[in-house]
């Protein structure tokens, strides 16, 4: 099974999935929101990254709503989705089922975010991914990238998988939603640790780069152009 059949099967249930597995998920799309500088009423270009259904561009939107969204995403049901939560505001969305390593042509942006989905792509992507963020974003633009950090060592792997494990069950999620969740896991993620994305990021030449806010192994890394 590919990675965009995988997720694709999982539409009718991912808003709530996320909101059940994401430790800390207020908390993580509230700082993203927060540390956004420009005006409320400004009409900035949004692009997302692995938009699936667009809950981080739904949250983006109740702050900004006049700002043009691009959603990108390889998982043409999850983009489906997406399309259907914007419909009635479709003149400010733009989507396109795509792999995003192949971003391109799409003019340039104030703000680039994505929601844990840059940690399947194997680490020489990811480096070669924040370069082409880089290059989109206009000067004094910010990537902000909600997404999974690797243990720095195998007793904070364990922890932090036992922590998960505990918290999808503490919010009610069924024990089928978990098992197939822990099977993606296990085929697609290729989590890296957060002093190594951090290098990455200042090595594309983003400035102000930090990891502003995390909880076990989901982190809000901010950074600057």
């Amino acid at each position: 099974m590919t990675i965009d059949q995988a997720f694709n099967n999982t539409v009718a249930y991912y808003d709530d999935w996320m909101m059940k597995a994401i430790p800390s998920y207020h908390t993580v799309f509230s700082i993203s929101k927060k540390v956004i500088p420009f005006g409320n009423n400004v009409r900035i270009d949004v692009l997302d990254l692995g938009a699936g259904t667009g809950i981080f561009s739904k949250h983006i939107w109740e702050k900004y709503p006049n700002a043009r969204f691009v959603l990108y995403d390889v998982a043409a049901q999850m983009i489906e989705a997406a399309r259907s939560r914007f419909q009635t505001h479709q003149d400010q969305f733009t989507f396109i089922v795509d792999d995003y390593r192949n971003i391109h042509g799409l003019g340039n942006f104030d703000l680039v975010i994505s929601s844990l989905s840059i940690h399947h792509l194997p680490d020489d992507d990811k480096r070669s991914l924040f370069d082409r963020v880089y290059a989109v974003l206009r000067d004094g633009g910010l990537f902000i990238n909600i997404d999974q950090i690797k243990g720095q060592t195998r007793y904070l792997e364990e922890l932090y998988w036992t922590k998960w494990l505990d918290g999808v069950r503490e919010n009610g999620a069924s024990e089928a939603n978990i098992q197939e969740s822990i099977r993606r896991r296990k085929t697609f993620d290729q989590d890296a640790l957060m002093s190594d994305q951090l290098r990455w990021l200042r090595e594309a030449g983003f400035a102000n780069v930090d990891c502003i806010f995390k909880h076990y192994f989901v982190g809000v890394f901010l950074a600057t152009k």
